[in-house]
Protein backbone atom coordinates (compact mmCIF):
# COMPACT_ATOMS: atom_id res chain seq x y z
CA UNK A 1 0.00 0.00 0.00
CA UNK A 2 1.44 3.44 -1.14
CA UNK A 3 0.76 6.72 0.87
CA UNK A 4 0.80 9.32 -1.49
CA UNK A 5 2.72 12.79 0.10
CA UNK A 6 2.20 16.77 -0.41
CA UNK A 7 5.20 18.38 1.04
CA UNK A 8 5.59 22.10 1.27
CA UNK A 9 8.29 24.44 3.01
CA UNK A 10 11.69 23.49 4.72
CA UNK A 11 13.60 20.26 5.22
CA UNK A 12 12.09 20.08 8.85
CA UNK A 13 8.47 19.58 6.76
CA UNK A 14 10.33 17.13 4.42
CA UNK A 15 11.77 14.92 7.36
CA UNK A 16 8.40 14.27 9.00
CA UNK A 17 6.65 14.16 5.80
CA UNK A 18 9.05 10.69 4.65
CA UNK A 19 8.20 9.96 8.40
CA UNK A 20 4.44 10.09 8.71
CA UNK A 21 4.40 8.45 5.28
CA UNK A 22 6.56 5.56 6.45
CA UNK A 23 3.92 5.34 9.53
CA UNK A 24 1.19 5.05 7.79
CA UNK A 25 2.19 2.58 5.32
CA UNK A 26 3.54 0.07 7.78
CA UNK A 27 0.18 1.02 9.87
CA UNK A 28 -1.72 0.21 6.49
CA UNK A 29 -4.36 2.57 4.89
CA UNK A 30 -6.59 -0.41 3.97
CA UNK A 31 -7.86 1.26 -0.01
CA UNK A 32 -4.80 3.00 -0.65
CA UNK A 33 -6.04 6.41 -0.92
CA UNK A 34 -4.70 8.22 2.13
CA UNK A 35 -3.24 11.34 0.68
CA UNK A 36 -0.96 13.54 3.48
CA UNK A 37 -0.72 17.36 3.14
CA UNK A 38 2.07 18.90 4.83
CA UNK A 39 1.51 22.50 5.03
CA UNK A 40 4.07 25.33 5.03
CA UNK A 41 2.90 28.88 7.06
CA UNK A 42 6.12 30.85 6.29
CA UNK A 43 4.56 32.81 3.05
CA UNK A 44 1.04 33.42 1.73
CA UNK A 45 2.03 31.73 -1.38
CA UNK A 46 3.21 28.45 0.45
CA UNK A 47 -0.30 28.54 1.66
CA UNK A 48 -2.02 28.89 -1.08
CA UNK A 49 0.19 26.40 -2.99
CA UNK A 50 -1.28 23.79 -0.76
CA UNK A 51 -4.54 24.57 -0.76
CA UNK A 52 -4.54 24.30 -4.56
CA UNK A 53 -2.90 20.65 -4.39
CA UNK A 54 -5.84 19.56 -1.91
CA UNK A 55 -8.28 21.09 -4.52
CA UNK A 56 -6.39 19.12 -7.33
CA UNK A 57 -6.42 16.00 -5.25
CA UNK A 58 -10.00 15.55 -4.72
CA UNK A 59 -10.83 16.55 -8.82
CA UNK A 60 -8.15 13.93 -9.90
CA UNK A 61 -8.90 11.21 -6.76
CA UNK A 62 -12.63 11.43 -5.50
CA UNK A 63 -12.84 9.91 -2.15
CA UNK A 64 -9.52 10.23 -1.64
CA UNK A 65 -8.70 10.64 2.51
CA UNK A 66 -6.63 13.93 2.81
CA UNK A 67 -4.87 14.59 5.76
CA UNK A 68 -3.81 18.26 6.17
CA UNK A 69 -0.98 18.65 8.84
CA UNK A 70 2.04 21.39 9.53
CA UNK A 71 2.93 24.91 10.44
CA UNK A 72 -0.41 26.48 8.51
CA UNK A 73 -2.95 23.49 9.80
CA UNK A 74 -1.67 24.43 13.51
CA UNK A 75 -1.89 27.77 13.20
CA UNK A 76 -5.61 27.84 11.50
CA UNK A 77 -7.17 24.19 12.24
CA UNK A 78 -10.71 25.12 11.57
CA UNK A 79 -10.10 27.04 7.87
CA UNK A 80 -8.27 23.61 6.78
CA UNK A 81 -10.93 21.38 8.16
CA UNK A 82 -13.13 23.10 6.10
CA UNK A 83 -11.54 22.72 2.67
CA UNK A 84 -13.89 20.03 0.83
CA UNK A 85 -11.93 16.41 1.23
CA UNK A 86 -10.58 17.19 3.80
CA UNK A 87 -11.09 14.16 6.22
CA UNK A 88 -8.49 14.80 9.29
CA UNK A 89 -6.36 17.69 10.81
CA UNK A 90 -3.09 16.92 12.24
CA UNK A 91 -1.20 19.57 14.85
CA UNK A 92 2.42 19.57 14.78
CA UNK A 93 2.46 17.47 17.98
CA UNK A 94 -0.01 14.86 16.65
CA UNK A 95 1.52 14.42 13.39
CA UNK A 96 4.37 12.63 14.68
CA UNK A 97 2.68 10.96 17.62
CA UNK A 98 2.26 6.55 17.65
CA UNK A 99 -1.32 7.05 18.14
CA UNK A 100 -1.78 9.15 15.22
CA UNK A 101 -1.30 6.83 12.30
CA UNK A 102 -1.55 3.49 14.17
CA UNK A 103 1.49 2.54 15.02
CA UNK A 104 5.21 3.16 15.47
CA UNK A 105 7.08 5.87 13.58
CA UNK A 106 10.09 5.82 12.82
CA UNK A 107 13.03 7.16 14.36
CA UNK A 108 15.33 7.05 11.29
CA UNK A 109 13.75 7.76 8.10
CA UNK A 110 14.43 6.08 5.17
CA UNK A 111 15.55 8.02 2.13
CA UNK A 112 15.38 5.06 -0.23
CA UNK A 113 18.35 5.29 -2.84
CA UNK A 114 19.06 9.25 -1.70
CA UNK A 115 22.65 10.26 -0.97
CA UNK A 116 21.69 12.85 1.92
CA UNK A 117 19.37 13.20 4.40
CA UNK A 118 18.13 15.26 6.96
CA UNK A 119 18.24 15.01 10.69
CA UNK A 120 15.93 17.11 13.23
CA UNK A 121 17.73 18.26 16.22
CA UNK A 122 15.10 20.84 17.78
CA UNK A 123 11.75 22.31 17.22
CA UNK A 124 10.42 25.77 18.07
CA UNK A 125 11.55 28.88 18.39
CA UNK A 126 11.97 30.92 21.58
CA UNK A 127 12.23 34.33 19.32
CA UNK A 128 9.36 36.47 18.07
CA UNK A 129 11.14 38.18 14.83
CA UNK A 130 8.09 40.72 13.77
CA UNK A 131 7.35 38.88 10.85
CA UNK A 132 7.30 35.28 11.58
CA UNK A 133 4.43 33.18 12.50
CA UNK A 134 6.19 29.94 12.83
CA UNK A 135 6.58 30.24 16.66
CA UNK A 136 2.88 30.27 16.77
CA UNK A 137 2.62 26.54 14.78
CA UNK A 138 5.49 24.78 16.05
CA UNK A 139 5.64 26.24 19.89
CA UNK A 140 8.81 27.40 22.08
CA UNK A 141 12.60 25.43 21.38
CA UNK A 142 12.58 21.88 22.43
CA UNK A 143 16.13 19.87 21.99
CA UNK A 144 16.16 16.15 21.42
CA UNK A 145 18.59 14.37 23.36
CA UNK A 146 22.54 13.78 21.53
CA UNK A 147 21.97 10.21 22.73
CA UNK A 148 18.49 10.03 19.91
CA UNK A 149 20.38 12.24 16.99
CA UNK A 150 23.94 9.99 17.39
CA UNK A 151 22.01 6.90 17.44
CA UNK A 152 19.49 7.99 14.07
CA UNK A 153 22.84 9.09 12.25
CA UNK A 154 24.55 5.83 12.97
CA UNK A 155 21.52 4.31 11.70
CA UNK A 156 20.99 6.12 8.61
CA UNK A 157 25.04 5.45 7.83
CA UNK A 158 24.40 2.50 8.05
CA UNK A 159 22.39 2.46 5.47
CA UNK A 160 24.75 3.94 3.25
CA UNK A 161 23.88 7.58 3.38
CA UNK A 162 26.94 9.69 3.38
CA UNK A 163 26.18 12.73 4.00
CA UNK A 164 23.66 14.22 7.23
CA UNK A 165 22.38 17.71 7.41
CA UNK A 166 21.29 18.59 11.09
CA UNK A 167 18.16 20.76 10.59
CA UNK A 168 15.66 22.54 12.93
CA UNK A 169 12.93 25.18 13.12
CA UNK A 170 15.78 27.45 15.10
CA UNK A 171 18.58 25.27 14.52
CA UNK A 172 21.40 27.38 16.40
CA UNK A 173 19.00 27.65 19.81
CA UNK A 174 19.97 23.73 20.48
CA UNK A 175 20.57 22.75 23.84
CA UNK A 176 19.76 26.05 25.70
CA UNK A 177 16.79 24.41 26.76
CA UNK A 178 18.77 21.84 28.53
CA UNK A 179 21.10 22.55 31.37
CA UNK A 180 24.38 21.61 31.11
CA UNK A 181 23.83 19.80 27.70
CA UNK A 182 25.79 20.65 24.52
CA UNK A 183 25.28 23.37 22.10
CA UNK A 184 25.23 23.02 18.63
CA UNK A 185 28.71 23.39 18.08
CA UNK A 186 28.74 20.23 21.50
CA UNK A 187 26.39 18.10 19.70
CA UNK A 188 28.09 17.93 15.77
CA UNK A 189 31.53 17.24 17.56
CA UNK A 190 30.23 14.54 19.43
CA UNK A 191 28.19 13.24 16.55
CA UNK A 192 30.94 13.01 14.21
CA UNK A 193 33.27 11.44 16.89
CA UNK A 194 30.74 8.71 17.60
CA UNK A 195 29.80 8.09 14.21
CA UNK A 196 33.48 7.71 12.40
CA UNK A 197 31.89 6.13 8.96
CA UNK A 198 30.16 9.38 7.88
CA UNK A 199 31.67 11.21 5.83
CA UNK A 200 30.09 14.28 5.60
CA UNK A 201 27.75 16.35 8.22
CA UNK A 202 25.96 19.58 7.30
CA UNK A 203 24.43 22.34 8.63
CA UNK A 204 21.28 23.84 7.39
CA UNK A 205 20.25 27.62 8.43
CA UNK A 206 22.02 29.32 11.14
CA UNK A 207 21.09 32.76 12.95
CA UNK A 208 24.38 34.67 13.07
CA UNK A 209 23.91 36.08 16.46
CA UNK A 210 23.88 32.48 17.89
CA UNK A 211 26.81 30.89 16.15
CA UNK A 212 28.30 29.46 19.75
CA UNK A 213 32.34 28.85 20.06
CA UNK A 214 32.53 24.79 19.83
CA UNK A 215 31.06 25.47 16.36
CA UNK A 216 33.01 28.18 15.78
CA UNK A 217 36.11 25.93 16.43
CA UNK A 218 34.81 22.76 14.84
CA UNK A 219 34.21 25.26 11.32
CA UNK A 220 38.18 25.09 11.51
CA UNK A 221 38.60 22.04 12.35
CA UNK A 222 36.62 19.55 10.87
CA UNK A 223 37.15 18.52 7.47
CA UNK A 224 34.11 16.23 7.93
CA UNK A 225 31.63 19.36 8.77
CA UNK A 226 31.83 20.88 4.99
CA UNK A 227 32.36 24.87 4.34
CA UNK A 228 28.78 25.89 3.41
CA UNK A 229 27.16 28.34 6.02
CA UNK A 230 23.90 29.45 5.35
CA UNK A 231 22.79 32.61 7.56
CA UNK A 232 19.23 33.90 8.09
CA UNK A 233 20.04 37.77 7.57
CA UNK A 234 16.87 39.18 6.18
CA UNK A 235 18.50 42.45 5.92
CA UNK A 236 21.46 44.57 5.55
CA UNK A 237 19.66 47.53 7.19
CA UNK A 238 20.51 48.02 11.24
CA UNK A 239 16.72 50.20 11.22
CA UNK A 240 15.29 47.50 9.11
CA UNK A 241 16.63 44.29 11.47
CA UNK A 242 15.59 46.46 14.72
CA UNK A 243 11.55 46.52 13.49
CA UNK A 244 12.17 42.63 12.59
CA UNK A 245 13.77 42.18 15.92
CA UNK A 246 16.22 40.40 14.72
CA UNK A 247 19.66 39.83 17.13
CA UNK A 248 22.03 40.62 14.92
CA UNK A 249 23.15 44.17 13.41
CA UNK A 250 24.98 44.55 9.87
CA UNK A 251 28.24 44.64 11.68
CA UNK A 252 27.44 41.52 13.42
CA UNK A 253 26.60 40.00 10.04
CA UNK A 254 29.77 40.66 8.03
CA UNK A 255 32.18 40.12 10.80
CA UNK A 256 30.33 36.24 11.25
CA UNK A 257 31.02 36.16 7.18
CA UNK A 258 34.32 37.35 7.50
CA UNK A 259 35.40 35.37 10.53
CA UNK A 260 33.74 31.77 9.25
CA UNK A 261 35.70 32.88 5.59
CA UNK A 262 39.26 33.39 7.97
CA UNK A 263 38.45 29.96 9.65
CA UNK A 264 37.56 28.15 6.50
CA UNK A 265 38.93 29.65 3.58
CA UNK A 266 36.60 29.20 0.44
CA UNK A 267 33.74 28.88 2.04
CA UNK A 268 30.78 29.17 0.65
CA UNK A 269 28.50 31.39 2.60
CA UNK A 270 24.59 31.82 1.50
CA UNK A 271 21.52 33.89 3.31
CA UNK A 272 17.87 34.21 3.75
CA UNK A 273 16.83 38.05 3.00
CA UNK A 274 13.33 39.17 2.59
CA UNK A 275 12.81 42.31 0.40
CA UNK A 276 10.45 45.10 0.77
CA UNK A 277 9.50 44.81 4.83
CA UNK A 278 7.24 47.39 5.82
CA UNK A 279 8.75 50.95 6.21
CA UNK A 280 11.64 50.15 3.86
CA UNK A 281 12.78 52.74 1.73
CA UNK A 282 15.13 52.41 -1.10
CA UNK A 283 18.26 53.87 0.69
CA UNK A 284 17.33 51.23 3.07
CA UNK A 285 17.24 48.28 0.46
CA UNK A 286 20.08 49.41 -0.43
CA UNK A 287 22.44 48.72 2.26
CA UNK A 288 20.97 44.91 1.76
CA UNK A 289 22.37 45.07 -1.92
CA UNK A 290 25.76 46.44 -0.97
CA UNK A 291 25.70 44.04 1.54
CA UNK A 292 25.14 40.92 -0.94
CA UNK A 293 27.30 42.66 -3.20
CA UNK A 294 30.27 43.36 -0.80
CA UNK A 295 30.17 39.74 0.91
CA UNK A 296 30.15 38.23 -2.76
CA UNK A 297 27.71 35.46 -0.80
CA UNK A 298 27.12 33.15 -3.80
CA UNK A 299 23.49 31.33 -2.55
CA UNK A 300 20.80 33.91 -1.61
CA UNK A 301 17.47 32.75 -0.70
CA UNK A 302 15.58 36.07 -1.50
CA UNK A 303 11.51 36.22 -0.51
CA UNK A 304 9.21 39.11 -1.12
CA UNK A 305 7.95 40.35 1.99
CA UNK A 306 4.61 37.97 2.85
CA UNK A 307 2.25 39.95 5.65
CA UNK A 308 0.86 37.36 8.12
CA UNK A 309 -1.71 38.20 9.92
CA UNK A 310 -1.12 37.85 13.46
CA UNK A 311 2.05 39.18 13.35
CA UNK A 312 3.60 42.94 14.06
CA UNK A 313 4.75 43.24 10.57
CA UNK A 314 1.17 42.66 9.50
CA UNK A 315 0.38 46.05 11.00
CA UNK A 316 3.12 47.97 9.94
CA UNK A 317 3.09 50.66 6.72
CA UNK A 318 3.42 48.15 3.64
CA UNK A 319 5.78 48.72 0.91
CA UNK A 320 3.26 48.01 -2.46
CA UNK A 321 3.75 44.70 -3.82
CA UNK A 322 5.12 45.82 -6.79
CA UNK A 323 7.94 47.54 -5.03
CA UNK A 324 8.33 44.16 -3.38
CA UNK A 325 9.06 41.91 -6.45
CA UNK A 326 11.14 44.83 -8.19
CA UNK A 327 14.02 44.48 -4.84
CA UNK A 328 13.20 40.51 -4.64
CA UNK A 329 14.76 40.67 -8.94
CA UNK A 330 18.09 43.07 -8.11
CA UNK A 331 18.62 41.03 -4.75
CA UNK A 332 18.43 37.36 -6.87
CA UNK A 333 20.28 39.40 -9.60
CA UNK A 334 23.15 40.46 -7.47
CA UNK A 335 23.07 37.01 -6.04
CA UNK A 336 23.75 35.01 -9.27
CA UNK A 337 26.92 37.70 -10.31
CA UNK A 338 28.01 36.20 -7.11
CA UNK A 339 27.69 32.83 -7.95
CA UNK A 340 28.92 32.85 -11.32
CA UNK A 341 32.24 34.71 -9.36
CA UNK A 342 32.43 32.08 -6.93
CA UNK A 343 31.72 29.14 -8.97
CA UNK A 344 34.61 29.99 -11.74
CA UNK A 345 36.77 30.61 -8.86
CA UNK A 346 37.11 26.57 -8.37
CA UNK A 347 37.97 26.02 -11.67
CA UNK A 348 40.80 24.41 -11.72
CA UNK A 349 40.94 22.76 -7.89
CA UNK A 350 40.37 19.62 -6.99
CA UNK A 351 36.50 19.32 -4.88
CA UNK A 352 34.84 16.19 -3.65
CA UNK A 353 31.49 15.43 -5.14
CA UNK A 354 29.04 13.56 -3.69
CA UNK A 355 26.87 11.60 -6.31
CA UNK A 356 23.23 12.91 -6.85
CA UNK A 357 22.22 11.49 -9.98
CA UNK A 358 23.16 10.44 -13.44
CA UNK A 359 26.09 12.50 -14.12
CA UNK A 360 25.39 15.05 -10.96
CA UNK A 361 26.29 15.87 -7.74
CA UNK A 362 27.07 18.48 -5.07
CA UNK A 363 30.71 19.41 -3.68
CA UNK A 364 31.79 20.02 -0.26
CA UNK A 365 30.74 23.84 -0.63
CA UNK A 366 27.04 22.66 -1.83
CA UNK A 367 27.60 23.83 -5.47
CA UNK A 368 25.84 22.06 -8.05
CA UNK A 369 28.21 19.50 -10.40
CA UNK A 370 28.19 17.89 -13.69
CA UNK A 371 30.48 15.20 -13.69
CA UNK A 372 32.47 13.26 -16.51
CA UNK A 373 33.33 10.03 -15.22
CA UNK A 374 33.18 6.43 -16.69
CA UNK A 375 32.00 4.05 -15.76
CA UNK A 376 28.98 5.96 -14.01
CA UNK A 377 29.17 5.93 -10.05
CA UNK A 378 25.75 4.98 -8.29
CA UNK A 379 23.86 7.58 -5.89
CA UNK A 380 26.13 8.25 -2.93
CA UNK A 381 29.08 7.60 -4.53
CA UNK A 382 31.89 10.33 -3.14
CA UNK A 383 34.22 11.50 -6.10
CA UNK A 384 37.34 13.46 -6.69
CA UNK A 385 37.10 15.53 -9.11
CA UNK A 386 39.29 18.53 -11.02
CA UNK A 387 36.91 21.40 -11.76
CA UNK A 388 36.93 22.17 -15.56
CA UNK A 389 34.44 24.79 -16.32
CA UNK A 390 32.27 26.53 -14.38
CA UNK A 391 28.25 28.43 -15.61
CA UNK A 392 25.55 30.16 -13.98
CA UNK A 393 24.34 26.91 -12.15
CA UNK A 394 27.34 25.35 -11.34
CA UNK A 395 30.76 23.95 -12.54
CA UNK A 396 31.89 20.85 -14.42
CA UNK A 397 33.86 18.48 -13.49
CA UNK A 398 36.04 15.29 -14.39
CA UNK A 399 36.13 12.25 -11.75
CA UNK A 400 39.79 11.49 -11.00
Amino acid sequence: MTVSLLSFGCRLNAYESAAMRAAAEAAGDGDGKMVIVNTCAVTLEAERQARQAIRRTVRERPGAHIIVTGCAAAIDPARWASLPGVTRVLDNREKLAPASWGGAVPTAVDFGDRARAFVPVQQGCDHRCTFCIIPFGRGPSVSRPAASIIAEVRALAARGLREVVLTGVDLTAYGADVTGGPGLGGLARRLLEAVPELPRLRLSSLDPAEIDPDLWRLIGEEERLMPHLHLSLQSGNDMILKRMKRRHSRAGATAAISRARRLRPGIAIGADLIAGFPTETEAQFRDTLALVEETGMPFLHVFPFSARPGTPAARMPATPWALRRERAARLRAAGMINAGGYFSSLVGSIVSVLVEGDGLGRTEQYVKAMIAAWPAPPVGAILRARVDGSGQAGVRATAL
